[in-house]
């Protein structure tokens, strides 16, 4: 977090945007951070120290040092790296004024409170607008600026139970895992954020005229859910947890435990590839079982084949199998840890393979 003048003018794609940032959290801030890669300068806007407007964020992971110091913790500094930070506090009429000044300055303002907040605050999108009709403003909540649910406090856990994606990521007796991975607060709000404060850029940099963008990242992870939602379209069903496709129920599919309790993502799920993975496996007699071919998903046949493929790799190791696997080209890979993907060379030997943001 530095407040420092903005940097140079860059060559990257949003060099010259200005955005203003009342997010806190996970959703709003990475978000922010995404722009300020692609080069856009960022103002993020806190209340006073110490008080409760401050980001959460600042006291998450923190040491006893960094506490003692005053420094916020790695997340906060890792969400926020490289934006100014104002502090205003936005119960106060000449600090709410100076916000409405920031943002006939700036091109994109993005918030995170309930609805209703800013519009208590005489800070609501009509205001906004009128002062600076080129604004794009978004907010992200959990459950959308309308609608029953509209005023209900929530967390990821709750927006993905909603979506009916917690009930698909769920074992073969049904009982759904809790993913370590935030779903709702990441594709539901921070992506689509991004996507839909780029759309609103494009559109006023068109047309002249800002837009409201309402994120619901219920709703956003529930338009995302397309397999799910196709397969009850089509079938009056949604998929069997564990029986499905891409859930468990094809061995060309799914995940399989090795002889020292690792794990094996086999993702063959192409004929030419199960084939492949099939043979390097000296199992050739397998290669004409696959859905493709007319094997029922998730019938007798399909779930006695996966019995099979894993007692095969639970005969070796991981690093065995995925020696062995990767000169075949059939789409099986190890399970890593986050300590392991860090240090893999596939991320940062070469570096971000599709970073707009590179230069």
């Amino acid at each position: 977090m530095t407040d420092t003048a903005p940097a140079p003018p860059s060559d990257k794609p949003l060099a010259g945007i200005r955005v203003v940032d009342l997010t806190r959290l996970l959703p709003g801030p990475l978000a922010t951070r995404h722009l300020l890669e692609l080069g856009a300068e960022v103002i993020k806007i806190e209340g006073p120290a110490g008080q409760a407007q401050d980001d959460n964020t600042r006291a998450m992971w923190q040491t006893r040092e960094e506490a003692a110091a005053g420094t916020p913790g790695l997340f906060f500094r890792e969400l926020n790296a490289g934006k100014q930070l104002c502090r205003l506090d936005l119960r106060l009429e000449a600090d709410r004024a100076q916000l409405l000044d920031l943002a006939r300055d700036a091109d994109a303002l993005l918030e995170g409170f309930r609805p209703g907040v800013m519009e208590r605050l005489g800070l609501g999108w009509p205001v906004l607008h009128a002062a600076n009709p080129r604004l794009v403003m978004c907010s992200i909540t959990g459950y959308g600026q309308r609608g029953p649910w509209a005023g209900r406090a929530g967390h990821d856990i709750n927006y993905i139970a909603m979506a009916g994606v917690l009930q698909q990521v769920a074992s073969l007796d049904g009982a759904p895992a809790l993913p370590n991975f935030q779903i709702g607060d990441l594709l539901g709000g921070t992506q689509a954020a991004v996507s839909g404060v780029l759309a609103g850029l494009l559109g006023a940099q068109r047309s002249g005229h800002g837009r409201f963008v309402d994120i619901s990242m219920t709703h956003e992870v529930w338009r995302h859910q397309v397999i799910a939602r196709l397969t009850l379209a089509a079938t009056g069903r949604a998929p069997v947890p564990g029986r499905d496709v891409l859930s468990g129920g094809v061995p060309c599919y799914g995940i399989y435990r090795t002889r020292d309790g690792r794990a094996l993502a086999v993702g063959a799920l192409e004929l030419k590839f199960w084939q492949a993975l099939c043979g390097a496996l000296g199992r050739p007699e397998w290669a004409e079982r696959h859905w493709s071919l007319g094997q029922t998903v998730g019938g007798d046949d399909a779930m006695a084949l996966r019995a099979d493929l894993q007692a095969v790799f639970m005969t070796q190791p991981m690093a065995h199998w995925a020696t062995l696997l990767e000169a075949a080209d059939c789409c099986v890979t190890p399970v890593l840890s986050p300590q392991e993907a860090r240090e893999h060379p596939l991320l940062f030997e070469v570096g971000p393979a599709s970073s707009v943001a590179a230069t």
